[in-house]
Parts: C-alpha cells; sequence; structure tokens
C-alpha cells in the first residue's frame, strides 16, 4: 500500500521547528551568562564546603546514598531497562528511517573513528579497572547464586557484562539520540534546555531551560574532574608497579599536569586532528592487551568460561534487568551498604546517568548521517560486544591467577580497585610480555582518560556558549579549570573527599534523570509524524544550501 503523500510544510512550521526554542533564543546571551556565573558559584560552593567540612559532607552524602538506595533501587533498575526499550522502539519502530541531519546528510567519520571514540567517551577508562575488580569482588557474593544455577565465575563475569554491557550504553544512547535529533535535525544548539523545554509550557520554558543546563554542567565538570583525580590516582599505581616508586601527592600532581596537558592540546586542534587520533589509539592498544592476555595467559581456561558466561548472561539478561532485590528492599535498612543493589547496580546505573550529560552530547555531535536504526544498533551492539570480550578475558584470567596464587589478585583489589589489573599483568608466565602488557595497560589508563576529557569539554563548552561557537582557547581554558579542581580536591582534601564529591554527582543522577524523561517525551512529540518530521528536515537542508552558497 502506497504512503499518503505529505503537503510540503509552510514556512511557519519550519521555522517554528528549527534553529532552537523561540523562547530560549530571545535571551540565549544573557542566559548563557546567567548559567556561567550560577555554575562558577555553585562549583565553587561545593567544592570549598567538601575541603573544609569533609566529615560532614561524607556524613550527609551517605545518609543521601542510604535514602536513595531504600526508595529508589527499583526506579534506577526499571529505568535502565526502559532506556534499552525505548533504544530498540526507536530503531525498529518508523521512526528508525530517520536521518541524524536530515536525507542527504553524509557520516563525518568512518566506522573505526566513530566506533572508536564511541567506546573512548564512554567507558573505557572505567572498564580498565572493573574489568578485573569487579568479578573477583562479586565472585563471593553473587546474588544471582541463590536464584539460579551459576557457579561463582559466571556469577561474577556476568555482572561484569550486565553492568558494562547493553544497558548501560542504553542509557547513553538514550540521552544521545534525544540530543542528536535536536541538533542535527532541528539545528538547535547542543543543548539539554533545547531538548527538554518543548516539554513544558511556553511561559516556563526560559526558567526551566536556566535549571536545566545548571544541571547539566554541574554533573558534567564534578564527574570529570572525580574522574580526573581518580584516574591520577589509578595511573600512579600503574606507574609503581611498573617502576616501584611510591605513589603520592608528587606523583599525582605530575600525572594531573601531563594528562591536561595532552588534553589541552588535543580539544584546541579538534576532533579531527585530536580526540579521533587519540581514540584509535585507544582502541589499537586495547586490542593489543586483550589478545596478550588471551594469548600468553590462561588462554584455555578463557576460552572455556567465555562462552559459558556469555550463554548465561544472554538468558538472564532480562532477569537481572529487573531484579530489584525486593526481600531486602522491603525492610529498612540502616546503611546503603546492606544493600547488594546499593554496592552495585544503583551506584552503577547513577554514574552511567550522570556521565551520560557528556557522553550522550559527544556521541550526539560525532553521529551526523546516520539513520536512527543504525546509532542504536551502533551504540548498543559493538561496544557491549567490546565490553563482553574485555571482560571474559582479562575478568576471566584474573579469576584464574587469583585461584592459581591462593588469593594474590583478591588482596590487591582489596587494597586498592586500580591495582587487580597490573597485578594480574604481573602472573602473565612471560615476563617480558607482562611488562610490555603493563606499559600498554598504564599508557591506556591516560589516554582513556584524555578521550573522556576531551568529549566532556567538547560538550561543557557548548552548555555554556550555546549563542556562539566557542573558541578553541576557551575549550583549553575549560580543561585547565577541571584539572585545577581535581588538583584542590586530590591534593588538599585527599581521597576521601574526592570520593564524597563523587558520590553526591552520581547520586544527582536522581533528578537529572527526570530531565531525561521530560527530554523523551519532546523528542517522541517531534517524531510523532515521522512523514512530517522528514518534510521540514528537506526543507531545512534546502534552506541550508542556499544560505552556503549566497
Amino acid at each position: 500500500m502506497s504512503r499518503k503523500p505529505v503537503s510540503p510544510p509552510n514556512d511557519a512550521l519550519v521555522e517554528a521547528a528549527a534553529h532552537g526554542v523561540p523562547e530560549l533564543n530571545a535571551h540565549r546571551h544573557r542566559d548563557d551568562g546567567i548559567i556561567r556565573i550560577a555554575s562558577l558559584v555553585l562549583i565553587g560552593g561545593v567544592v570549598v564546603f567538601a575541603v573544609a567540612n569533609a566529615d560532614a559532607a561524607a556524613a550527609g552524602i551517605g545518609a543521601f546514598r542510604t535514602f536513595v538506595t531504600q526508595y529508589f533501587t527499583w526506579y534506577f533498575v526499571v529505568l535502565a531497562t526502559a532506556a534499552l526499550v525505548f533504544c530498540l522502539y526507536m530503531a525498529f519502530g518508523r521512526r528508525g528511517r530517520i536521518v541524524l541531519g536530515g536525507d542527504g546528510a553524509r557520516p563525518e567519520y568512518s566506522r573505526f573513528a566513530w566506533y572508536s571514540m564511541l567506546f573512548a567517551s564512554g567507558q573505557g577508562i572505567g572498564l580498565i579497572f572493573w574489568s578485573v575488580a569487579e568479578p573477583i569482588m562479586v565472585k563471593s557474593d553473587n546474588p544471582l547464586a541463590g536464584f539460579v544455577g551459576t557457579d561463582a565465575v559466571d556469577g561474577a563475569l556476568i555482572w561484569g557484562f550486565f553492568h558494562w554491557g547493553v544497558h548501560g550504553w542504553a542509557i547513553y544512547c538514550t540521552v544521545a539520540l534525544c540530543l542528536a535529533i535536536s541538533f542535527h535535525n532541528r539545528r538547535a544548539p547542543m543543548t539539554f534546555r533545547d531538548a527538554v523545554v518543548g516539554a513544558f509550557p511556553g511561559a516556563l520554558r526560559r526558567g526551566a531551560g536556566l535549571v536545566v543546563e545548571v544541571v547539566a554542567i554541574l554533573a558534567t565538570v564534578f564527574g570529570l574532574a572525580t574522574s580526573f583525580a581518580f584516574a591520577a590516582m589509578q595511573l600512579s599505581s600503574g606507574l609503581s608497579e611498573i617502576f616501584g616508586f611510591a605513589s603520592g601527592g608528587v606523583v599525582w600532581t605530575a600525572v594531573i599536569a601531563a594528562i591536561g596537558a595532552v588534553a589541552a592540546v588535543s580539544v584546541y586542534i579538534g576532533i579531527e586532528s585530536g580526540m579521533k587520533r587519540i581514540a584509535e589509539i585507544n582502541s589499537t592498544l586495547s586490542v593489543v592487551l586483550v589478545i596478550g592476555v588471551l594469548v600468553f595467559g590462561p588462554t584455555l581456561y578463557v576460552l572455556s568460561v567465555a562462552p559459558q558466561a556469555l550463554g548465561q548472561y544472554g538468558f538472564h539478561l532480562w532477569w537481572m534487568g529487573l531484579w530489584t532485590d525486593a526481600s531486602n528492599s522491603a525492610g529498612t535498612i540502616e546503611s546503603w551498604t546492606e544493600s547488594w543493589n546499593g554496592w552495585w547496580t544503583v551506584f552503577i546505573w547513577a554514574w552511567t546517568w550522570a556521565f551520560s550529560t557528556f557522553v550522550g552530547s559527544f556521541v550526539a555531535r560525532i553521529s551526523k548521517g546516520r539513520t536512527i536504526r543504525e546509532f542504536v544498533l551502533g551504540v548498543l551492539a559493538l561496544p557491549s560486544l567490546i565490553v563482553v570480550v574485555w571482560i571474559a578475558v582479562v575478568g576471566g584470567a584474573a579469576m584464574r591467577y587469583d585461584e592459581l596464587t591462593g588469593g594474590a589478585i583478591t588482596a590487591a583489589v582489596s587494597e586498592d580497585t586500580s591495582r587487580g589489573l597490573f597485578v594480574m599483568l604481573r602472573e602473565i608466565p612471560f615476563d617480558a610480555v607482562g611488562v610490555a602488557l603493563l606499559l600498554v595497560a598504564t599508557v591506556l589508563v591516560g589516554t582513556y582518560y584524555v578521550t573522556s576529557l576531551d568529549s566532556g569539554v567538547h560538550a561543557l563548552a557548548g552548555f555554556v556558549e550555546s549563542a556562539a561557537r566557542p573558541s578553541r582557547l576557551f575549550r583549553s581554558a575549560l580543561v585547565v579549570g577541571i584539572a585545577l579542581i581535581a588538583f584542590l580536591l586530590l591534593t588538599i582534601g585527599g581521597e576521601t573527599v574526592v570520593g564524597t564529591v563523587q558520590t553526591g554527582t552520581i547520586l544527582g543522577a536522581l533528578p537529572y534523570t527526570v530531565v531525561v524523561a521530560l527530554m523523551v517525551m519532546n523528542t517522541m512529540r517531534r517524531t510523532s509524524d515521522v512523514e512530517a518530521f522528514v518534510a521540514i528536515d528537506k526543507e531545512l537542508a534546502q534552506r541550508d544550501r542556499i544560505s552556503a552558497e549566497s
């Protein structure tokens, strides 16, 4: 049956759909200034309070984490699965044929470059350490064991697959898709306010937009700064493992300065010459690391456990995606530490939502020219496959060596979660190979964080300078500012303060998820009539061509 012909959109309809929300455009320069000032004041206040009142801040954040774990475990669990359902619906429904950027738009990056930047902006830095630490820690504390027939190794690996695989990427994909449609198809600035406020009545749009943008900026700045501080500690652990010197303040400062300098240069020279090339290096080194562990490590064991664990993961995927630990959640808990989900699923999903502010923005920016179907499958499928292979090989090898050494890797992880990977690589039978892989892993910590910082700064620059294209010097200055916050938190406040601020940032994901829900509603509303949406796309593309030629 032929489709009903669509009338060309009139000028008023096209103008209403294009270049952002009128209520925001009328005050954009002024609102950018308000957002910058409000964000600076709030960031400064949080840093000063956390450093000056470390114990009170830690107690307050701990109490809030207990509150979230007690009353919102179900919410974070269901929300991650809902994000996955939304992505699949957008990909395989009638909206799947919509091209980001409109018909005729072409991808700006090759598939290898695109996939490399996807992974580098998202989970690369976290996966390096948690691919060892999480299986080791979950092996003896697996909630699946009481319900299904998984052994300790399977149970440990499949929770790693679950927390770092398709559900986590669905969270990034949800945010990225909503921003991409707003940015590429409606030519709006790459901001949360432009993607969200269409869901509000006209009189509320400007005020709501200011609040939404400040929330996104705070999550981005503190997420990047605290991760920067932890990356400095993790990289210091790697250098200490290789060269034998003590990890401490001087090394942390040197690492922050080095990573900050590389990131500042990378954001200055731009995505094509900076981020893309470093991300491709990351991909190559990651392949070297995984293949090295597979070939020179416990090969037969890994090849045996990987398909077995993958089968268990596929079988229990939806069960795990909706497991709220209801029997424990029904009662009152004194502390979040009493809840397995409080340690793991709730914390990791909140972490992923918090990081989706900048990961989603960057992924949206680099995805022009891909259909919604291609975009969703690309963001969900390949990164999740990489996660499964990585955790199966690296995590599986770690558990095998832990068994052979009488718990040496468990002891290392208990002391410092970032040491698990390095201690595992020390167990590779061939010393030269083990040292080489140690060097590769240490370099990857630095380069993966550079790409995370790079993607975050590109997003942040757009949030605070939406009225004009941010300059290269401005982006580099943002890197310096984030490095300074990381330095102050780590050297003055110490690891406890860094952890407190990071946990606070992650738990801030609770109100932020409401922003995402509104953004999803607005995206569904915008694309409800696919034919009309595509027709407006074509008209906007025609206007862009005429403007470029004139």
